[in-house]
Formats: C-alpha cells, sequence, structure tokens
C-alpha cells in the first residue's frame, strides 16, 4: 500500500507477501518494479521511495538491485561472462558510492 501526500508524494510504503514468515505488512521506504510490454518491446516501470529514504540507504538499494538483476539475468540466460562483467561494475559502483560490502 501507498500513502501519498497532498503533492502525490510517496510518504508512507507497506508491503505483504502470502509467502513472508510475516503475516503483517511491513514498512519500507523504497519500490521498484519492472514490466516487459512483449507487443511494443519496452520496459514499462515504477520507481517510487518516501520523501525519508536517507540518500546512503538509496545508494545500497541500488547497488543491491544491481547485484540481484545480474543473479536474475544468469538464471534465466546462462550468460556467465556478462554477469561477471555486472559484478565487476557492482564493485566499481560500491567503491565509487562509498558502499560497504
Amino acid at each position: 500500500m501507498i500513502e501519498l501526500d497532498d503533492q502525490n508524494v510517496p510518504e508512507k510504503i507497506t508491503w505483504e507477501s502470502t509467502d513472508s514468515q510475516s503475516k503483517e505488512a511491513l514498512a519500507v521506504t523504497a519500490f521498484n518494479l519492472s514490466l516487459w510490454d512483449h507487443q511494443y518491446k519496452n520496459t514499462l516501470k515504477i520507481d517510487l521511495w518516501t520523501k525519508e529514504m536517507p540518500v546512503d540507504e538509496m545508494k545500497r538499494f541500488f547497488y543491491e538491485m544491481l547485484q540481484t538483476m545480474g543473479d536474475s539475468f544468469l538464471r534465466a540466460t546462462g550468460e556467465k561472462a556478462i554477469v561477471e562483467d555486472l559484478r565487476d561494475y557492482c564493485a566499481h559502483f560500491a567503491d565509487k558510492m562509498e558502499i560497504k560490502q
């Protein structure tokens, strides 16, 4: 669930999952969803974050999204070499953003 302020900026985001160990909605500060449109061959996206999302956590969030996208890409395609390149970039990203790994 997304609660917006009077200017449609997210103030609170909660989510729940049927396979979660916790049976209650969890508060989160960012959300990223990507969908593939087969007909038009493009990506549809929703990126939301609350006003309270700290910049250091946003950097970490993007780092972890890149890492997990590599995992997903490897499972989907088996392309090990390019995933290794992505891992190298993730290490570079973490270094530049001063993210502790």
